[in-house]
């Protein structure tokens, strides 16, 4: 029997979702959450094998409970549940280590092919997100338990060494921002981010941003 967290503000919403899973016999929804905080305490006490979390909650975000259960609960797999079909948001979720990402405006058959691509360990993006991100995430590996990321600058075997500046502006640039709006986030100009990019790139052996973000995805460089 494979137990699902439910994470949702809406209970309409949470109500919907758990008769639509419970209709296979094999699924059981093991724990309702009304926002992102009482997700990771759920899923820390519960340890279900998928949990499933609305993007838009109080307290977390569903990127933010997410990278908070992928440590309470390293067995969770992770699916986000949204109405936006971003290709920024869908990179944070990679980000964030969810390994599925279902639009709402899919309905019920998107949401169960989703949760038993989790429940076999397979990553499930939503054929309405858009490219590039959703074939990046449709190479990634089966999810593994998070380990905490490395600290600023920290060498770990098999990886380049990245200055402290170089992980943030990586970091922003996975998530989809430009190089205008990490240059504004971090106080520096764009030639400074252009340089910094390149700099990244070379030492990480990627050619453009969807191999960046796959490399973080893989390699767990995005700390939570």
């Amino acid at each position: 029997m494979k137990q699902i967290l439910l994470a949702d503000d809406h209970e309409l919403m949470l109500e919907g979702v758990r008769a639509v899973l419970e209709i296979e016999p094999e699924w059981r929804v093991c724990g309702l959450a009304r926002d992102g905080r009482e997700a990771v305490e759920l899923a820390g006490r519960l340890l279900p094998d998928v949990a499933i979390l609305d993007l838009v909650m109080p307290v977390l975000s569903g990127f933010e409970a997410a990278r908070h259960i992928r440590h309470a609960s390293p067995r969770t797999e992770v699916l986000i549940l949204t109405g936006s079909d971003s290709e920024e948001l869908s990179a944070e979720a990679c980000a964030a280590g969810a390994y599925g990402y279902v639009l709402k405006t899919d309905g019920a058959a998107a949401l169960l092919a989703g949760v038993r691509a989790a429940t076999e360990g397979r990553p499930y993006f939503s054929p309405g997100v858009k490219q590039p991100l959703r074939a990046v995430v449709g190479g990634a590996p089966p999810s593994s338990p998070a380990r905490p990321g490395p600290s600023s600058g920290e060498h770990v075997r098999g990886q380049p060494r990245l200055t402290s500046r170089e992980r943030e502006i990586a970091r922003l640039l996975v998530e989809g921002k430009t190089n205008w709006c990490v240059g504004n986030i971090l106080g520096i100009s764009v030639k400074t981010v252009e340089t910094h990019r390149a700099h990244i790139m070379e030492k990480l052996g990627c050619q453009s941003i969807v191999e960046l973000v796959r490399y973080a995805v893989r390699n767990r460089m995005v700390s939570p």
